[in-house]
């Protein structure tokens, strides 16, 4: 046995090990963000147009109530509900409805069993910090008094900063009703760990709208990971990941193999994009057996 060619062979084999999981770091950090630019993209025009196509209200608010639109039916989980800014860290985002993986990799994501921004008792809405366009990156930057302003079907809403703090995955207190109308944002803490959970809270500015009609009470929601599908860990995700894996392995080894027979950059040339479109689909499906970090 050749010592020598089974030591290369061995460092070659780590070699590529790293460079793949530099492309997996680079993909969550950035790849995922391309996918999240799409969505908001749609869902944020889907919004828009949802404002414009309004009907009228026949009669004018009274002096100081704010001017609203009759509520909505409830939304499909995944479509856009609102479109929230927050003017000192740079947010302008489309919110969908439902807090599941699959629905904030969209973008930041409303709990259901709150009521909608605007209305009265206490809103909440989640969104990722690290991945996926981060778009709560700098939550923990906010101060008292710093505006967060929601725009929903029913109107545009004025909220202020009034505390942070950091609580347990666990803690579902947070998104109880308080007895006020607040706006209570949620997102992992601190950056690149989903060990705790960082909460912002707003105060609504003004008169809340008209309580929706009664709903049966809903189970209470949890800050940690949703079992929907994601980054859950699911044994579900095992058969995409271990498919689109393989995949890429065999393109990677038929771009080698004619590299070996024709010409090696040519091959190259012609196989390395195709290589790259399957392995960003492979770390997609992968990404979906990692715990939650948003």
């Amino acid at each position: 046995m050749d010592v020598r060619r089974v030591v290369g062979g061995v460092g070659r084999a780590l070699i590529a090990a790293g460079v793949l999981i530099l492309l997996f770091v680079a993909y969550q950090l950035w790849g995922t963000g391309l996918a999240e630019a799409r969505n908001q993209s749609r869902l944020t025009k889907q919004f828009r147009q949802g404002l414009d196509q309004r009907p009228e209200r026949p009669v004018p608010p009274a002096a100081g109530a704010p001017e609203e639109a009759p509520a909505p039916p409830p939304a499909p989980a995944g479509e856009a509900v609102a479109i929230i800014q927050i003017p000192k860290i740079g947010v302008e985002k489309a919110v969908v409805e439902g807090v599941g993986l699959s629905d904030l990799k969209k973008g930041p994501g409303h709990y259901p069993t709150t009521p909608m921004p605007g209305e009265p008792g206490n809103a909440a809405i989640a969104a990722h910090r690290t991945t996926y366009g981060a778009p709560f990156f700098k939550l923990d930057e906010l101060s008292a008094g710093d505006p967060v302003l929601v725009t929903t079907h029913q109107g545009r809403f004025r909220y202020e900063v009034t505390e942070s703090k950091v609580v347990s995955p666990k803690e579902t207190s947070v998104l109880q009703s308080t007895g006020d109308n607040r706006l209570t944002l949620t997102t992992c803490n601190p950056r690149f760990s989903a060990a705790q959970r960082l909460i912002v809270v707003a105060a609504l500015k003004g008169e809340a709208l008209d309580a929706p009609p009664p709903a049966p009470e809903p189970a209470p929601a949890s800050l940690e990971e949703s079992e929907a599908p994601g980054l859950s860990g699911r044994n579900a995700a095992n058969g995409p990941a271990i498919l689109w894996g393989l995949l890429a392995a065999v393109v990677w080894l038929l771009t080698w193999l004619v590299g070996r027979v024709w010409r090696k950059w040519p091959a190259y040339l012609l196989g390395t994009p195709v290589f790259l479109v399957v392995l960003f689909v492979f770390f997609e499906n992968f990404s979906r057996l990692l715990p939650s970090n948003f």
